[in-house]
């Protein structure tokens, strides 16, 4: 399941780096984003791997207004809990909506006064 909410880049946080049980070197970063909504409206997002890390920042500033479509998860480590906020996809809310076509309304013969019969 994806979700999807629109909002204002407020902040980077910082790189984190790591090695896996199996070796492998990771990174992930995370950053908030705070909607227009009057209560919780801050998300902290996190993208992970190298690419996505390095792609983050460089088309993404602090102030752009974007739309983040994410998966939410939840990993247990020693009977404790965390959710995580995985972005998968970030693109400026602006291209978002030129991206949607219009469609013209189909004109109706029902009039909308106060002449139907219920």
């Amino acid at each position: 399941m994806s979700l999807e909410i629109t909002g204002k880049i407020e902040k980077f946080l910082d790189v984190q780096k790591g090695t896996s049980k199996a070796g492998k070197e990771w990174e992930k970063q995370s950053f908030i984003v705070k909607t227009e909504e009057d209560y919780n409206n801050l998300y902290c997002f996190e993208v992970f791997g190298d690419e996505k890390v390095a792609n983050l920042t460089k088309y993404q500033k602090v102030g752009d207004v974007v739309k983040v479509t994410f998966n939410v998860s939840t990993n247990e480590w020693k009977d404790k809990y965390f959710t995580s906020l995985a972005a998968w996809r970030i693109e400026k809310a602006s291209e978002a909506v030129n991206d949607v076509p219009t469609v013209d309304q189909p004109k109706s013969d029902v009039s909308t006064d106060e002449d139907l019969p219920f």
